[in-house]
């Protein structure tokens, strides 16, 4: 009987949503990649490694979906914990690459401490709101939730990493405006926050950062190097035109001038080989993909799970945003990947493993007991 329930109650559609678009990613990988695997796929081919990610990430869907993702919000004060001793961690021992200090190695392959942290910051996030909704107006518990939101941010600010920074920032915006705090509380310190970017650009930010404003204004400056990139990911999608060039026939792509073209710079991949149809089809599957997840915050059973679910969507949602921006050239250059679509370990597992939080709380969005 509860087998049957479970059954009728899971979202497949969710699942069939982003093994989607894995596939649409595992395709531009294998393109964006194929001038540098001529010998075919192999084990040590990067498509092979992210299918492999993909169907471990599927596996940990299923396991988190069976446990009741109320039993992560019991766990939230030791997995906020694990977050920033991960965070801080990586600043010492961390592996260094393309100017930042984000990654771990562990058995040979990269682990990126802040994809764990996302998700962990949202659980934590998720039980103090829930718990406080009494006190919800107070200023008291507006604070700590910005504290709870803004040490992690600012870890990976240090790093430096000034997208996922800004994730996380977007993921405590949503979740303490759904929650019920006041909007005119979250309005002052968006207000706050903006009059103090000019000092930031001036004393927070490390000459690194600087640099990548600085090209994301004027690319041409550096066309060789650091605007390099920029303006070949420009080149490409305006080459795409409405149906692409072709899968592995895109010249930009194939002749290698798109660097990081299976991570940040994917979608100019998709721009110049599928075209704008491509694009459109890409970005359905995302927004299909969306309003499952807030389809679970709409029934969920408690605030908890509302929380949950809102969290997990602004953070899928924004990082979306944040990386076709930056191939458009709507924003500087971030190393935040498409989710799903990108090629990564790290990030690919965690998104499962949110989306297992999203099947739970669909699982249990009515009496069932497992």
């Amino acid at each position: 009987m509860v087998y049957r329930r479970a059954v009728r109650h899971f979202d497949y559609l969710l699942l069939l949503f982003a093994g989607g678009l894995v596939a649409f990613g595992g395709l531009l990988i294998y393109s964006a990649q194929l001038s540098n695997y001529q010998d075919g796929i192999t084990l040590g081919h990067p498509l092979t490694k992210q299918l492999i990610f993909a169907a471990l990430g599927m596996a940990i869907t299923f396991a988190v979906a069976w446990l009741d993702y109320r039993i992560f919000g019991q766990m939230s004060v030791g997995l906020y914990a694990i977050a920033i001793v991960m965070l801080v961690a990586v600043l010492g021992v961390g592996d260094s690459a393309y100017g930042s200090r984000r990654w771990f190695t562990l058995a040979g392959q990269q682990v990126q401490a802040s994809e764990i942290a996302k998700l962990f910051v949202i659980i934590a996030l998720a039980r103090y709101l829930a718990d406080r909704q009494a006190h919800i107006h107070e200023i008291q518990v507006f604070v700590i939730s910005l504290i709870m939101a803004a040490v992690p941010a600012g870890l990976v600010l240090v790093e430096p990493d000034m997208g996922s920074a800004m994730v996380f920032g977007a993921i405590w915006i949503g979740m303490v405006l759904m929650s019920g705090v006041p909007a005119r509380h979250v309005l002052a310190l968006v207000g706050l926050t903006l009059s103090f970017i000019p000092f930031a650009m001036l004393v927070v930010l490390g000459d690194y950062q600087r640099e990548r404003i600085r090209l994301f204004f004027d690319p041409n400056s550096d066309p060789l190097g650091g605007g390099f990139n920029i303006l070949q990911g420009e080149n490409a999608i305006g080459s795409g035109g409405l149906f692409g060039t072709g899968i592995t026939a895109g010249s930009q792509t194939q002749l290698g001038f798109l660097q990081t073209s299976t991570t940040d710079y994917i979608f100019a991949v998709l721009g110049e080989e599928t075209g704008l149809l491509g694009a459109l089809i890409l970005l359905a599957l995302f927004t299909l993909l969306l309003f499952r997840g807030i389809r679970a915050a709409s029934i969920s059973r408690d605030q908890f799970g509302r929380l949950l679910a809102t969290g997990i969507v602004i953070m899928i949602l924004f990082q979306v945003f944040i990386n076709i921006a930056l191939n458009i050239r709507l924003v500087p250059v971030t190393g935040i990947p498409l989710p799903f679509v990108s090629q990564g370990g790290s990030s690919l597992i965690m998104l499962f493993a949110a989306l297992g939080l999203l099947e739970g709380i669909v699982l249990r969005h009515r009496q069932i007991e497992f």
